[in-house]
């Protein structure tokens, strides 16, 4: 006779085990530590039980990590799809509206990755509803607003953006501290708000504070800090400072295709980046087989339509026409 109750303890462990191991960076492990645990949940409890909806929202996250979208998609959707009748039938219930509140957003995050922005603003405004009038504790609502904060970057509504993420900075030292890993995320999201903005010079101290406090809590080989530390590059690159920013991409690009393997798409985002800074620095052959490589990851990463890889083909064209003007005729 099958234990369920054991069934279910195992389930908990392995979900618990799945979410230090993406915190550790360990996302290809984590990802299969989640699937096992979603299998046991449905065994435990059934296919469309809270339990279950909870182990796919951190099954979607590492999908999302690892570059899988269209997974990481239908993994948010399922859980959404599982919330939905507990949403009407345990209005009030707390757990259930942090678990709405966290498939959301990420349905919101997995639609800026795919380049979807415009659709990714509903569901962002939604769950800060939620954490608002249901939850009602800071790092739900501040989770919710950075969400929110990053979809407006993306559609290019700075103004808009910033009141967001400051309002998300207040609430996350409040409840976690100065020190806190979340509170490197909207330093880091600030810093790139003002690199869109095109004010190197404020963006910078953002991007390094946001380095400091990461790289202290998490070691300098997570992917997490990799992505501050291509930021800070990205910022540097602006202000002239290209060394550092290729130095600094470097190590993040090393770090990314260890963790997250050679073939992600922030390997080939950040090779375009990289080919930029060479593009920058004159030296158009080292940049070329850059473009090229990072163009080939984008391609099959992101798809023949995403923003990403429509950037760096423009940048690539703007290379090839100052190769063709350095040809003799």
């Amino acid at each position: 006779m099958l234990d369920l109750d054991s069934v279910s303890d195992r389930a908990c462990a392995l979900h618990e085990r799945a979410v230090s191991l993406r915190a550790e960076g360990e996302v290809a492990a984590a990802r299969r530590a989640c699937r096992q645990a979603v299998a046991l949940f449905e065994k435990a409890s059934g296919r469309s039980h809270p339990d279950v909806a909870n182990a796919l929202l951190e099954l979607a996250g590492a999908e999302r990590d690892l570059g899988r979208l269209g997974d990481a998609a239908r993994s948010a959707a399922r859980a959404a799809k599982i919330l939905a009748p507990f949403a009407r039938s345990m209005r009030g219930n707390i757990d259930i509206a942090r678990l709405r509140v966290q498939a959301l957003v990420r349905q919101s995050e997995i639609l800026v990755a795919r380049g979807a922005y415009g659709a990714a603003e509903a569901p962002c405004k939604q769950a800060i509803r939620i954490a608002e009038n249901e939850i009602k504790a800071d790092e739900d609502i501040a989770f919710a607003l950075n969400a929110l904060g990053i979809v407006y970057k993306y559609t290019s509504r700075f103004d808009e953006a910033e009141p967001i993420y400051r309002r998300a900075l207040a609430l996350t030292i409040r409840s976690r501290g100065r020190s806190d890993p979340e509170v490197a995320s909207i330093l880091h999201n600030l810093g790139g708000l003002e690199h869109s903005r095109g004010r190197y010079a404020r963006a910078e101290p953002y991007a390094r504070r946001s380095v400091a406090i990461r790289e202290r809590a998490l070691g300098p080989d997570h992917p997490s800090v990799a992505a501050d530390t291509a930021a800070l590059a990205a910022i540097l690159d602006g202000r002239g400072k290209r060394e550092e920013a290729e130095a600094l991409l470097r190590r993040a690009i090393d770090v990314f295709a260890r963790t997250l393997g050679k073939q992600h798409f922030e390997v080939g985002f950040n090779l375009g980046q990289l080919a930029a800074v060479c593009h920058g620095s004159g030296r158009l052959t080292e940049a070329s087989r850059l473009y090229k490589r990072a163009l080939r990851i984008q391609r099959r990463a992101l798809g023949p339509r995403h923003p990403v890889l429509a950037a760096t083909m423009a940048n690539f064209a703007q290379l090839r026409e100052a190769r063709a003007k350095r040809r003799p005729r």
